[in-house]
């Protein structure tokens, strides 16, 4: 792929039902990579539009490079526009609670009958079984899997400090749809597939399950550990920073010895081998803190780096928006977090993947889209008329048109 060359998923349609965080990161996905993805939206607008506090991002970060259609789906003329639509639709996603799209005659059965050739994405909180028909969050499956469990010090289990499992269901969602896809190249015709949550959640703890059939119990959760590596811990320096260090070979800890004039240390046959250095952390680590905290933490950076050892200060997520590495390439999209479409910018994390011998990154095409910024458009490709197009606004199966989508219009 080049700059100027078409981007992977070119050509491919895919109609977007997603909300809150699962289905629009799937949605996002397929549109960073090329589709061509409408977003269908309640007249109102997604919810996560509107959500405040901690979730004031979502709507930004899981909708760009998409188009908006707003329509009544619980109008008969509603679920008409999407019967239409879904002819020469590739993908349907969606990440409804169990049993409502069915209701909005949008479900697998429904659309099937008029695209055989569909691939349905279906993200659920379970995939088949006992559990299939509870409602679900990212939350919920992180406690139940025990992801928690791991995470927080014993006793007080502790959600990851991201949505880590919706992120993780819908990218697993998009690689069935694409595998579906490919099968349809074999056979001709389309299928349903499925991810979820819980099952997600269970897939990332797979090397802790098979640890405590090792162990011959439960694993202790993260912070109570048994260290794999005699170095693998977080210092403070003396001017309050923070850094992760971690020394996971012999070379890793002479190098660090040598740069951190420890050279005792890497003489001493009580620390001569990863195993000792483990058995040796209740000594070994607070005066290895002691002798760090005298340290700045530029100091420490500078002596990790000329080491080789594997090593991070600790940051803040806003910090990125400022991360050299991230700016050099296209790290970070410049997407409009106030109306969606204007207003103030801020730099959102692209899709993590590079294509080609240039090493490309996937670009911002779309800012986020406005409620309904596209319904015209996809409407008229459709097939649908002008006045059919005033007729059900004016009826209300469509949204509204806004002041600034009306200007918008008088320009073109």
């Amino acid at each position: 792929m080049t700059t100027d060359s078409p981007k992977p998923l070119a050509g491919l349609k895919v109609l977007d039902f997603g909300h809150t965080i699962m289905g629009p990161c799937a949605g996002v996905l397929f549109a960073d990579l090329g589709a061509d993805v409408v977003k269908i939206e309640s007249v109102d607008g997604d919810p996560t539009r509107r959500l405040p506090g901690f979730a004031a991002g979502f709507f930004a970060t899981y909708n760009r490079n998409k188009r908006s259609i707003a329509v009544d789906l619980k109008r008969a003329e509603g679920q008409a526009i999407v019967h239409r639509l879904v002819k020469d639709a590739d993908i349907v996603l969606e990440n409804f609670g169990p049993g409502i799209i069915e209701r909005l005659k949008c479900g697998w059965e429904d659309l099937r009958r008029i695209n055989p050739r569909l691939v349905y994405l279906s993200m659920k909180g379970f995939l088949k079984g006992p559990y299939e028909n509870r409602g679900a969050l990212d939350e919920v499956v992180q406690m139940q899997s025990g992801l928690a469990y791991m995470t927080g010090p014993p006793g007080r289990p502790l959600r990851a400090g991201a949505p880590v499992i919706d992120i993780l269901g819908g990218v697993f969602g998009v690689v069935a749809a694409l595998s579906a896809l490919h099968e349809r190249d074999r056979t001709g015709e389309g299928q349903k597939v499925s991810s979820s949550l819980f099952e997600s959640a269970t897939f990332m703890l797979g090397a802790v399950i098979v640890g405590s059939a090792v162990i011959g119990g439960p694993m202790p959760p993260m912070p109570a550990r048994k260290n794999a590596w005699g170095v693998y811990d977080v210092f403070t320096s003396s001017d309050g920073g923070q850094v992760f260090i971690g020394c996971t070979s012999d070379g890793h800890w002479q190098r660090f010895c040598d740069q951190f004039a420890l050279g005792e240390w890497r003489d001493d046959e009580r620390l001569s081998s990863n195993a000792k250095r483990c058995d040796a952390r209740d000594w070994m680590l607070p005066e290895l803190e002691q002798r760090l905290a005298k340290l700045s933490l530029a100091e420490i950076l500078e002596k990790c780096e000329a080491a080789r050892v594997a090593y991070s200060r600790v940051g803040r997520p806003d910090e990125l928006s400022t991360d050299p590495h991230l700016l050099a390439y296209g790290g970070l999209l410049a997407t409009a977090i106030s109306g969606f479409g204007g207003g103030p910018k801020v730099g959102i994390p692209s899709l993590p993947v590079e294509f080609g011998d240039q090493r490309e990154r996937l670009g911002l095409e779309r800012q986020p889209p406005r409620v309904g910024e596209h319904t015209d458009e996809v409407l008229r490709a459709a097939g649908y008329s002008d006045d059919e197009i005033v007729t059900l606004r004016a009826s209300g199966v469509l949204a509204p048109v806004t002041s600034d989508q009306a200007d918008t219009r008088g320009a073109a």
